[in-house]
């Protein structure tokens, strides 16, 4: 089933919750049957690569993997700080995102 989601690819988000508590990172891809993003430089884990044709070697690559989007926020940046967004609308029947705790747009 797709959920709704509030958060884009290409958003900035900080990490609320696991290993990466704290970091601010970008996102690469969101998962929305799933419930998941893939941000950049979080969750990173090890993949071991076989070798596909002779003579050619094996090796071990990093990778970030999915992470929950509950385990993100938005980050505001007039806010400095991540914050939940909401979405406001304008004359044109246009939706904005926007920063509930500054009412900036995001």
């Amino acid at each position: 089933m797709k959920h709704k989601t509030k958060i884009k690819k290409g958003d900035s988000v900080v990490i609320i919750s696991g290993k990466d508590k704290g970091k601010n990172a970008k996102i690469l891809k969101v998962f929305p049957d799933r419930e998941k993003i893939l941000v950049e430089g979080v969750a990173i884990k090890k993949i071991h690569k076989r070798p596909r044709k002779s003579g050619q070697k094996g090796e071990i690559i990093s990778a970030p993997s999915p992470i929950h989007i509950s385990n993100a926020m938005l980050y505001c940046g007039h806010c400095g700080r991540g914050s939940r967004a909401g979405f406001h609308e304008l004359e044109g029947a246009k939706k904005i995102r926007i920063c509930k705790k500054c009412k900036n747009e995001i």
